[in-house]
Parts: C-alpha cells; structure tokens; sequence
C-alpha cells in the first residue's frame, strides 16, 4: 500500500480512536500519569488530516482502488506521528527509574512470601511430627490397657474431610499449591509420611454408615440386646414365620441378621430353613449363568448404548464413599444392571435404578466383616465371598424393581401417577405448605420426582436409606405404597423452612438440597412413624385426598 498522505483513506474518516491507536493503561508496566504529555496527545490524535488536493480519480480496476487507498493499518498513518510525538516527550530517565521501583517493590514482596510460606510450612511440619508421636504412644497405650480393643465407629467419629487442615477438597485442582521450597522437601516429606502409621481416607459425615446418634461404642444397650435375641430365635425355627418377622423388622432390623432378614423378606429365600441352601446355590449358579450367556454382548450394537450409560453412571454412585470407588466394586455393579437391563427389555436400563443397587450390596458385605464398611478393601474377600454378594444382591434388587417396574418404563407412568397423588395428599394434610408452593409456581415434579425415582437415596444418608428399607421390607407393599406416605411426611417435616423462602429459586434450592446430612435412625423412625399415621388415616379413605 502507498504511504502517501495526502491520498484519501478508504477505512478511516477523521476518527480520533481506531484500531492500533495508543490507548494509556496507567499501571505497574506504564508510567505514571503526565499530564501535559497527555494533552499532547489528545491534540496529536485530533490533528485533521491534510488536505487532499482536488478531486481523486474514480478507480476503475481492483489494482487503481488498491493503489489509492490506505488502512488504519498502514505503516505511513498518523499512528506513527502519535509515537514519534510520545517518544519525544516521554523522559527516559524517569520512566527507567519508574520501571525499576515496581521491578524493586514486587521482588521484596515476592521473597517476604516466600519467606513467610516457608516458616509456616516448617510449623506446620512439627506440629505434625509432635501430633503423630503423642497419637503413637496414645495407641500404645490404650493396647497395653484395653488389650488392643479398638473401635472402628470411634476413629470415624471426629473425621470431617479426606484432606488435612480440617478442610473438604473436592478435587485435586483445590488442593494448596506449594511455593517452590514446599517441592524441594517432598524427598523428606515423602520419608516422614512412609514412617507413619497406615492412615485410612476420612469419611465425609453423609457418607458413614455409623448411625449418628449412637454414642460410637460396640456395646449394645439392653433393648437392642433383647431385640436381637427375638429374631435370632424367630430365624433359627423350622419354618420362620414371616408375618412375625416383618412386625420385628418394622422398627429396625438389628445389623447382625440384617442379610438374612432382607433376603426372607424379598422373597429371595423360602421360609423353610431346610431348602434355604440349595435355593441359594440355585439361584447363584442361574445368576452367573447369566453372565456366561449375556455379559458378552454388552458391546454389541443393539446393547452399546445401555452399557455405555451404565459403564459412565457407576462411578457417580454413592462418590463420597471410598467402597464404591474400587474398580471391583464398580465392575459387579456393571455386571449387575446389565443383565437386569437386558433380562427387562420392557424398561431397560433407566438411570437411577444403579443408586438401588448401593443397599444391598452393603447389607451383604456385612455378612462377611465385622469392621465398617466405607473404607474396607473388598479384594480382601475370598472370590466366593464376592460372588455370593453379587449375585444376591442382583436377586434381591429384581425382586425390588418387580414391584415398581412401571416406574421405569417409557414415560415412567408410575412415577408421575405417584407425585400426583402427592400433590393432592400434601394439599389435604398441609395447605399452608402446598399454597405457598403454587403461590411461587414450583411444581411437584420438578423435585419430587428424584424423590420417587430414586427413593429418596439423594436426599438421605446411606445409613439412613439402610434403615428406611427394613421398614419397606416388612411394610406390604413398602417401595411401591408406602413410600409416598414417606414423601409426604419428608416433605411435610421441612415446613418451617420452606414457608421461610419467598421465590422460586430459593424454594428449588432447598428441596434439592435439604440437610440430612446428620440424620440417623432416631430422626428415620420419627418420619416413619408420621408416615404411618399418615397412611392410617388416608390409604384405606382415597377420598380424603380429594377436592
């Protein structure tokens, strides 16, 4: 392009600010604000340009209209009398000596933090050090004193967070980044961490299985005691009688034949304890004969879909417990719904149904350790072991889902035929709560559908849904009747707050998040109880739901 100019200018019309112009940014790389330099400017950057000399030829080719045109660009524009000028005035001298006080200041802040960071990590380094030896000679000597008793459900009870310095992480990128001298004491603090004692990951509170209001010890109160007695007397008969045994299971079912008891009370297993054992063995080799028969066609064309959202659904499970992170255990899960899946063409595999797997299978591992289970290393199980958990929970989880199938199949009526009539329930038992909720246009299927496609398995504690079960094992038709009397008292129990929030946002927000967190068998029982009431009053009066 030409860099005449005195030639018109195709792209810029007397414009003060264009592209490529000098735009001041006063800080740490510019100096200081100069006034008169600035005015200087400003009258550089108004200057018009000259004169264009009669009137130019029209062009009548690209090559003419190129030739006599130029561009904001241009090496030959006013940009280049703007920092001609600049230059000029600009002192040097002072800008050097501008330049190297910011260069000064930011090195003597930059060595005071890392002279800061590095005494704080060498406190924190002996107090470390100093913690770790009084918990060692602690352990000793509560070994010499109670002859190495220890208790499981105590070491979790002041565990707040997986990470150090009483905080939850939530991923690696969240993790305190070290300064330099942090990288070049790894070597020793790698030597110091192998020199400790094995330290399992610390369990977030909504992830133990340890019911929260129980004081953490082993001992068993007198009650629990006695209760335990009635089923193992009830379970060791003949023939148990299985009407008998669902009214001792409506108020919990004690941890020890919890197994056993699930698998009477799904119809897993007959009442008749002779044929319990070749059923078992039965339905075990029929499970992994399915396997054999199906697991292998799980990349086939007409399956890749089901098992690829199955394949990326499993490791959202339950991911704050370290049980269900471990590869085998994610492996049987997969196993698990797919051959439910493609035994069940009518539904398939839904997501949602993998959370109902999670109960089941703890329930089982149970019956093979005595320690809790969060952190436990199922490889250390025979394969027997784990090929018995497997297949019972996949039995068990079937005998389940029988009962509510149509919650997931396509529509998923079930599921919107239940928040329906939760609507009109809450709307009887409570109408302060189900007016505010229109009054602010939440719809029930917005939050309770989770609610009902899940059982409430987002919304409490593993421990919690555990204890939720042993009444929806003895409750006639528990999953698919009595859980919406549970909804409604679930929903109902947060009143109080949810009359607090005056908007849509804020209602939604605590319906999907409402803080169980703490929540144990004391708080489970209450809600069932209510429920019960609940259905006392209204299940056998359908009417008493309606306007």
């Amino acid at each position: 392009m030409s860099s005449d100019g005195n030639k018109r200018q195709f792209w810029k019309r007397n414009a003060a600010k264009v592209p490529g112009s000098i735009q001041h940014v006063y800080g740490a790389q510019h100096p200081p604000f100069d006034p008169l330099l600035h005015a200087n400017l400003i009258k550089a950057g108004n200057k018009p340009p000259p004169a264009t000399p009669g009137k130019p030829k029209k062009a009548t080719t690209f090559q003419e209209f190129e030739s006599t045109t130029s561009d904001a660009w241009d090496v030959g524009d006013d940009d280049d009398e703007l920092l001609a000028m600049a230059a000029q005035n600009l002192n040097i001298e002072v800008v050097m000596e501008t330049a190297n006080k910011v260069i000064e200041n930011h090195s003597r802040q930059q060595e005071r933090q890392r002279q800061d960071d590095t005494t704080e990590l060498e406190q924190r380094e002996e107090e470390e050090v100093a913690e770790d030896e009084e918990e060692d000679e602690e352990d000793e000597e509560d070994r010499v004193e109670e002859g190495d008793m220890t208790s499981p459900e105590v070491s979790l009870a002041s565990q707040s967070s997986p990470y150090t310095d009483g905080r939850l992480v939530k991923s690696h990128s969240e993790a305190p980044i070290g300064s330099p001298k942090d990288v070049a004491g790894e070597p020793a603090a790698l030597h110091r961490q192998r020199s400790l004692p094995h330290r399992p990951p610390l369990i977030p509170l909504v992830a133990r299985m340890a019911d929260q209001n129980t004081s953490g010890t082993l001992a068993m109160t007198e009650r629990e005691a006695s209760r335990l007695d009635k089923f193992r007397q009830l379970l060791a008969g003949p023939n148990t009688d299985l009407e008998e045994l669902r009214k001792l299971s409506w108020s919990g079912i004690p941890r020890q034949v919890r197994p056993i008891t699930w698998k009477l009370l799904s119809g897993y297993l007959p009442a008749n304890a002779e044929r319990r054992e070749s059923v078992l063995q039965r339905k075990r080799q029929e499970y992994f004969g399915f396997i054999q028969q199906y697991y292998d066609s799980r990349n086939d064309e007409h399956h890749q879909d089901t098992y690829r959202q199955i394949h990326i659904d499993i490791p959202r499970t339950n991911p704050l417990i370290p049980l269900f992170q471990q590869a085998s255990v994610q492996e049987i899960f997969e196993r698990i719904l797919f051959i439910w899946a493609i035994r069940h063409p009518a539904s398939g595999y839904v997501q949602g149904i993998n959370d109902l797997v999670t109960p089941f299978f703890v329930v089982f591992v149970f019956e093979y350790i005595e320690e809790e289970v969060e952190n436990f290393d199922v490889s250390s199980l025979q394969e027997e072991a784990l090929r018995n958990i497997e297949a019972d929970s996949f039995w068990c989880m079937s005998k389940l889902l029988d009962g509510i199938q149509d919650n997931y199949t396509f529509a998923q009526p079930g599921i919107q035929r239940k928040v329906k009539v939760l609507e009109e329930l809450v709307s009887r038992i409570d109408e302060s709560v189900h007016r505010h909720m229109q009054h602010y246009e939440v719809e029930y299927l917005q939050f309770a559908f989770r609610w009902m496609n899940n059982l409430l398995m987002r919304e409490l504690p593993l421990r919690c849904t555990i204890r939720l079960w042993d009444t929806y094992q003895a409750e006639p038709e528990g999953f698919s009747h009595f859980h919406l009397y549970v909804c409604a008292a679930f929903l109902v129990r947060w009143r109080k707050e949810i009359l607090e929030e005056k908007d849509f946002q804020g209602l939604m927000i605590l319906l999907q998040n409402l803080p169980t967190m703490h929540w144990g068998n004391e708080e489970v029982s209450v809600l069932l109880a209510e429920a019960y009431r609940l259905k006392f009053a209204f299940a056998d009066a359908p009417n008493h739901y309606k306007r």
